[in-house]
């Protein structure tokens, strides 16, 4: 019962392969007739478009091979019919290949193109992909309806779902893609590139940054000490006016700064 099965499958196998053989076959037939009279009067271009419609089977099989990988199935196929165009019309029959082994890679190489040009950089959940496509499909026919743009309760109410769950996959989806930095907009009138309008570093948190690490091993300093620093490096006071300012001498006010430098140094390379 088995073999029985097994072999009425691989007769049936064989003979679609067969079928298809001989259907690519007749195109090629088909070419190398179009190529013989030159590929340029009617007769050549019905031979043309004959060859295209018995090979579109090849375009559809490799649509459905690449399917599931978060392009709509409509879109590779005509991607790959696409593909299938350009392999008929650079096929040369002279050069002694035949037709499906010249136009599979092709058509591969435009079906895998498109994912490269137009396929998500950043991978986007599946759920947020499949709810974005059944979103253009319900904005447009309700655009029809309403005679303008619906809104995401609208849109939520024929899709049977949220109005979040909708905003959630508009904005997953045009995360999606990565914007080059160096594009210009023209949205009322000419835009800057994304590298001319990115904010510069601020030095602001680097300040943050030096005052959270100084600010335990000052606190251990002197009340004197603290005021001296502040002086010299907040008021930016020369170790005249310093001196003058606390009653002191010069000298006092120079080893006293060189000497809490030199403390604050030894306690902050400890620290790190």
């Amino acid at each position: 019962m088995i073999t029985a099965t097994i072999t009425e499958r691989t007769a049936a196998s064989e003979q679609t392969a067969s079928t298809e053989n001989e259907q690519y076959a007749h195109a090629t037939a088909l070419l190398t007739e179009r190529a013989e009279c030159g590929g340029r009067d009617r007769h050549c271009a019905r031979l043309r478009e004959q060859a295209i419609v018995e090979c579109l089977p090849l375009a559809e099989h490799i649509a459905r091979r690449f399917s599931g990988r978060g392009e709509p199935y409509d879109d590779l196929h005509q991607v790959a019919r696409m593909g299938l165009i350009q392999a008929i019309d650079r096929f040369d029959p002279r050069a002694g290949s035949n037709l499906l082994s010249f136009a599979v890679p092709t058509v591969m190489g435009e079906v895998r193109r498109h994912f490269r040009d137009r396929a998500p950089t950043i991978r986007v959940p599946r759920r947020s992909r499949e709810l974005y496509d059944q979103v253009k499909i319900a904005r447009e026919e309700l655009a029809q309806e309403q005679q303008g743009d619906p809104s995401d309760e609208a849109l939520a109410e024929r899709l049977q779902t949220t109005p979040s769950a909708v905003r959630k996959a508009m904005d997953d989806c045009a995360c999606g893609a990565a914007v080059s930095l160096d594009a210009v907009g023209t949205a009322g009138g000419e835009v800057p590139a994304l590298t001319e309008r990115l904010g510069e570093r601020d030095p602001g948190f680097e300040e943050v940054d030096d005052v959270l690490v100084l600010d335990p091993v000052v606190r251990g300093l002197s009340p004197r000490d603290r005021r001296i620093l502040g002086l010299r490096f907040y008021d930016c006071k020369s170790q005249r006016e310093i001196a003058e300012t606390i009653g002191c001498s010069q000298m006092h006010v120079s080893r006293r700064l060189r000497q809490t430098l030199s403390r604050l140094r030894a306690e902050l390379t400890a620290a790190t």
